[in-house]
Formats: structure tokens, C-alpha cells, sequence
């Protein structure tokens, strides 16, 4: 293993500079108090004269309709659940229907407070892109109110003369909402709850009478059966709660078809992202068969844990969440190498929260063995290293990024390169950060950070956007050849 020189690689800020942004709002469910507050309101709404409900109604279409897509079909959906919630059963008119439904929602500044932590991947449309380019798709996480964490994206493009062009964001964002026709595959189901150690007796009640793929509400309908026919088997709450909470934490959500992807928000919906999704590590995968999917792992973070899950599309506008399972599925950081090496997957970890690991398995969403990549070395990481991000293949090996923790919790980015047969055998690494924050950019809500979740290698240079002191993302430049010609020497 090379131990490279300490002589600075020339890094270029670019003038790029993503910051918070206030007036980026999703709708949210509003129900503050109950369901003693949502009878009152349905009580004094329906005191009001038609004329009132009308104006009322009106105000709040003057204020509202133009920061959300159809904001009336957007409180209907608000009070049919305020409706489902108390049992309500009343005829209503359209404007008093949608005038309740604004009574229980809210808005929601997805980025009011910092947006950090990107990723970078190749854009899977590159139609019209001239020669030399490259079009991309970036994700960013997003903080709000509360310190709750989402995901956006932004596009561009590498023009051929190593510029970046940003395209604006869609005029709206768009929460992405669940889809309707999730399915699950019965013999991933049961691993999972095996590993969860629920009873396998109430499994089987469950799964038997199910397809080999089958849908939330064919999964309710067994569970009612079992439930009826079995209930000595299924007696435990606690065994019916958690096949319930792995259907909610597998979920799948859809993007209406004329959305770009820059205008789509990633918010958190089952009860392990409950207080954010963070730190998406975005990865464009080429499986063996030559078939494209785009991956990306994250920590969903409840208030008290922060747990590894995947994200996973082909197109950008309906996308699959999984629970990462096994025994090494732990902490945060796992990247996915862009492809199989000897038809495994393969994945970077910090499973023990402070030193590097490889991980191989032969079903993606279970991780079972890892083995040590690599303990901290030198002093801006003698606290904690771990990846930022994928792994980049090129001619010379798997470019690895990573980050150190340092003196007074400084974040710097350094590098690594892995042989591309074996990805535990080092080449080479950086004795001093490829990245440290400036006077700049120390400064934030978390100061002294530089932080990425992966770059991107185009022609002769690397482009990596990164974070600054968790608040705002800038773009750096280098060259790849000057970067490997270090990691070699």
C-alpha cells in the first residue's frame, strides 16, 4: 500500500453555491389536538352561512392556490381524512368539504434551514447533450422546522468546456406520494420478519394464503382471516404490529408523470424516517445483464436511531423503499459500488461507527459479513473515517472518496484507491485531506464540515459538489489524472 506525499492536490472552487431556501413549501396533514379538535371544527364549519364558507374559501385560494399544484383536490384529500379520523358521514357541498380540509393542513418549508450533503449521478436522459457533455441529476438533503430532513434534486449539465450549468428548478415542488399499487415479494417478507424474530406460526397463518407478490391490502386480508380462524396463533398484538410496520417500512412512491424530477420532495413517511431522511448516497448501478437502475442508500433517523434503508427507480418517478437487513446492516454510510465484482454486490460500511468496511452479498437488500477496510491513520481522522459515498471505477482502480473526523470534530474529505478486482486490497490513500473547510466555510450550523455523499468522474476531471458546516453546498474541480498519479505513486 502507497503512503502519497503531503504536497496539496490543486482543488478549484467553483462559484457554485446552493443555500436554504424559505419559499420551497410542501402541504402537510395538520392535526393538532385530535380528534376532539377535528370534531369542533367540523361542528363550527358547518355553523357557517354558505356566503361565509364561500369567502372564507376564497381568501385561502387568493394566498394558497398558486404555491401548490391543485390545492383543491389537495383539501379534499385533507378532509377525507379529517373525515375517516372521526367517523363523519354528513353530505357536504365541494366548498365546505375543501374549506375543512384547509383547517388540517400546513405548510412546509422543506429547506428554511440548510441544504447540504449532495450527491451527484449521471442522468439517465442525455438526449440533445453535444458532444463532450454531460447531463446530471444532483440530490441535496434538505432541513426545515424541527431539524426534519428530506431529499431534493437539482439537474445540469457538464458542458464540453468543463463548465456547469444548473437548470432552474421546477416551479413547484411536488411531494412524492405513495403509490397505490405497491407490492412485496412473499420470500423477502419472510426473511425479513424472521429476522425480526416474529413468531413463524403467525407468519405462516399470514403469508400461506398469499402470491408469490402480493399488495398492502391482500397482506389486511389475511391478517383478518388469520385473525378469524387462528386466533390463538395470532393473540399477540405486538406480532401483528410488526408484520404491519415492515409493510409501512417498504413502501413505494410515485411521481406524476409530468413532474420533473427537480420539482419532486422525498419526505419522510414510515415511522424509522419519522425525524428525516439523511444523507442520501445516489449511485447509477450496471448490473451483469447491462440492465440500469439508479440506488441510493440513506439513514432514516426516528428521534433516537439512525437506521440504513435503499431507495431504488429505473426512471426517476416511481421509486421503491427497502429495510437493509442482516446482522451488518448497521450505523450510517453503506454506498453501493456502482456493479457486481465477481457476481456479488458489494458495499461500503462504517458498521462500527469509526472504521471502513467492504461487504459483499448476493441479495441486495441483506448484508450478513463485512470485513475491515481500513482504521483511522492519520490525525485530521483519528476519531472516525468513512465513505463519501460510491466508489467511482476508473482505469487505475475504485476512487474512494472519504471523510475524517479530526481535532475539534473537523470534517475533511480525503481519497483512496482499491484494486478493482478486490476492493480490500488498498493501492494507495491520502495522508493529508484532499478537502478541508476554509475560513469560509467553517461556519454553520454544524461548523468546521466538509462533507460529500459522492462525486462524479467526467472526461479528465472530477466533479464534487460538497457540503458546508451542514448549511450550504459549493462545487470543486480536479483533475483525475493528477489525483490518481498520487494515489499511485
Amino acid at each position: 500500500m502507497s503512503k502519497v506525499s503531503q504536497t496539496a492536490i490543486p482543488v478549484e472552487r467553483l462559484p457554485v453555491k446552493f443555500e436554504r431556501q424559505d419559499d420551497w413549501v410542501i402541504e402537510r396533514p395538520f392535526f393538532h389536538g385530535g380528534e376532539t379538535r377535528v370534531q369542533n371544527i367540523f361542528q363550527r364549519v358547518a355553523e357557517m352561512q354558505d356566503a361565509e364558507v364561500q369567502a372564507v374559501l376564497d381568501q385561502v385560494g387568493a394566498k394558497f392556490a398558486h404555491r401548490h399544484q391543485n390545492l383543491a383536490r389537495l383539501l379534499e384529500e385533507r378532509y377525507d381524512m379529517a373525515a375517516q379520523l372521526i367517523e363523519a358521514r354528513d353530505s357536504i357541498g365541494p366548498s365546505r368539504r375543501q374549506l375543512l380540509g384547509s383547517y388540517f393542513t400546513t405548510e412546509y418549508s422543506v429547506a428554511s434551514a440548510a441544504l447540504f450533503n449532495p450527491s451527484i449521478v449521471a442522468h439517465p436522459d442525455q438526449d440533445g447533450v453535444p458532444a463532450g457533455g454531460l447531463r446530471f441529476i444532483m440530490s441535496l438533503r434538505a432541513t426545515g422546522e424541527g431539524h426534519v430532513s428530506s431529499i431534493v434534486f437539482r439537474t445540469g449539465m457538464i458542458r464540453p468546456d468543463h463548465s456547469i450549468h444548473f437548470d432552474p428548478p421546477g416551479a413547484l415542488p411536488r411531494r412524492a406520494r405513495l403509490s397505490p399499487d405497491q407490492y412485496y415479494v412473499k420470500d423477502l417478507f419472510r426473511r425479513k420478519l424472521r429476522e425480526m424474530a416474529i413468531d413463524q406460526q403467525a407468519v405462516e397463518s399470514v403469508l400461506d394464503c398469499l402470491q408469490d407478490r402480493f399488495t398492502l391490502d391482500e397482506l389486511e386480508h389475511s391478517i383478518s382471516e388469520s385473525l378469524q380462524t387462528e386466533p390463538e396463533i395470532m393473540q399477540h398484538e405486538e406480532t401483528i404490529e410488526g408484520i404491519r410496520w415492515l409493510a409501512r417500512e417498504n413502501y413505494q412512491l410515485q411521481l406524476p408523470e409530468d413532474a420533473d424530477i427537480s420539482e419532486m420532495v422525498i419526505f419522510p413517511q414510515s415511522d424509522n424516517e419519522r425525524r428525516g431522511i439523511e444523507d442520501l448516497r445516489m449511485v447509477r448501478f450496471e448490473d451483469d445483464d447491462e440492465s440500469v437502475n439508479y440506488y441510493g442508500t440513506y439513514s432514516a433517523y426516528d428521534g433516537y436511531r439512525a437506521l440504513p434503508q435503499l431507495m431504488e427507480t429505473s426512471d426517476l418517478h416511481r421509486i421503491r423503499i427497502h429495510t437493509l437487513n442482516g446482522k451488518c446492516a448497521q450505523n450510517k454510510g453503506m454506498a453501493l459500488f456502482p456493479r457486481r465484482i465477481g457476481g456479488h454486490y458489494v458495499m461500503c460500511s462504517r458498521i462500527d461507527g469509526m472504521n471502513l468496511h467492504i461487504m459483499y452479498s448476493d441479495i441486495l437488500q441483506f448484508w450478513e459479513t463485512a470485513e475491515l477496510l481500513r482504521t483511522p491513520m492519520h490525525p485530521w481522522e483519528l476519531m472516525q473515517i468513512g465513505n463519501c459515498g460510491s466508489p467511482i471505477e476508473t482505469a487505475s482502480g475504485w476512487l474512494l472518496l472519504t471523510h475524517g473526523v479530526g481535532p475539534m470534530r473537523t470534517y475533511s474529505i480525503g481519497a483512496m484507491l482499491l484494486d478493482r478486482h478486490d476492493p480490500l486490497k488498498v493501492l494507495g490513500h491520502l495522508d493529508q485531506p484532499l478537502l478541508m473547510p476554509t475560513e469560509s466555510e467553517r461556519e454553520g450550523y454544524t461548523p468546521n464540515v466538509v462533507y460529500t455523499c459522492g462525486a462524479l468522474v467526467h472526461g479528465d476531471n472530477l466533479y464534487m459538489p460538497y457540503a458546508m458546516s451542514d448549511t450550504t453546498t459549493g462545487f470543486a474541480l480536479l483533475e483525475l489524472d493528477c489525483l490518481l498519479e498520487r494515489l499511485c505513486a
